[in-house]
């Protein structure tokens, strides 16, 4: 007979496990996900240089993947990644576990990103024409550059995705919608001053959203240290670690905010994950 107290399942669609800040615990944070209900995790990769990391990492403990060039990565990548890319998801393509494209997109935040931005964009445009011929949704990166992630995917067409980190306004918000992408919410919204992040969490369509870590950064409230916070140490302390587990209580948090049950809202998140990355679908099944 099945517990009527079993806790919501949840899914983190965007958690870099890889990570080194893991390396100590790695399992133990796995364990405390899976004992908070955050059953799966979809780890992209950065680069070519971790293509393999995140694949068997998935594999050891029963994850999901996808493989791409970030954004932040693209000054030191060389042109032949972008074959060595398409090799891999050749070579991968009947990986169950291999779900998405990303990360992949466009940061416009620093001066130094802003200053390459054409390579930025050429590395996005031909990892969209991958992720196309490859038949798999992608995973984006927006920081400060939703309208430029926006034209690329107006010029090639590709099967869905996630806006990861959303924070864009509520038009933007609309036009990923339009063009059958989800929303990625994660610990930013648990943060009162996150005014515009807040507003758009609570007013898009719940088919539009699905819940993210981006572990070990973006510390929801209740991890984060502030300047004052960490200076006041010798030496001084790093930012906290966020992680897959805390999905669930940035649950609670967006749940709140929506006005909605948890297990609604875990029912949904769940949903539109599996729906943008089908091949989870299999992966959930057996997951738990």
């Amino acid at each position: 007979m099945a517990s009527e107290s079993a806790p919501p399942q949840w899914i983190d669609t965007h958690c870099h496990l890889d990570a080194r800040e893991f390396d100590a615990d790695r399992a133990a944070v796995v364990a405390r996900a899976n004992a908070a209900g955050v059953t799966m995790q979809v780890l992209p990769a950065v680069g070519v240089f971790n293509f393999d990391t995140v694949r068997a990492l998935a594999h050891e403990y029963g994850l999901a993947y996808a493989l791409g060039i970030h954004p932040l990565c693209v000054g030191d990548a060389s042109n032949d990644d972008l074959d060595k890319l398409q090799a891999a998801l050749q070579a991968h393509r009947d990986d169950p576990r291999l779900v998405a494209v990303g990360e992949i997109g466009v940061d416009l935040f620093l001066p130094a990103l802003i200053a390459i931005r054409p390579r930025q964009e050429h590395f996005y445009r031909e990892q969209l024409k991958i992720a196309r011929r490859a038949g798999l949704p992608v995973l984006v990166h927006v920081r400060r550059s939703a309208d430029a992630v926006l034209a690329g995917l107006r010029r090639i067409e590709v099967p869905g995705g996630i806006a990861h980190a959303f924070n864009g306004s509520d038009q933007q918000a609309g036009h990923f919608v339009e063009l059958g992408f989800r929303l990625g919410f994660g610990g930013a919204v648990t943060f009162d001053g996150a005014r515009q992040i807040r507003h758009v969490a609570s007013t898009v369509p719940a088919s539009a959203i699905v819940l993210e870590t981006d572990a070990p950064d973006i510390p929801p409230t209740w991890l984060y240290r502030t300047m004052g916070e960490r200076e006041a140490h010798s030496p001084p302390l790093p930012q906290a670690r966020n992680e897959p587990a805390e999905v669930a209580r940035i649950a609670q948090a967006f749940a709140q905010l929506r006005g909605v049950p948890l297990d609604e809202l875990a029912a949904t998140t769940r949903s539109n994950a599996i729906a943008v990355m089908p091949k989870l679908a299999g992966l959930v099944a057996h997951a738990g």
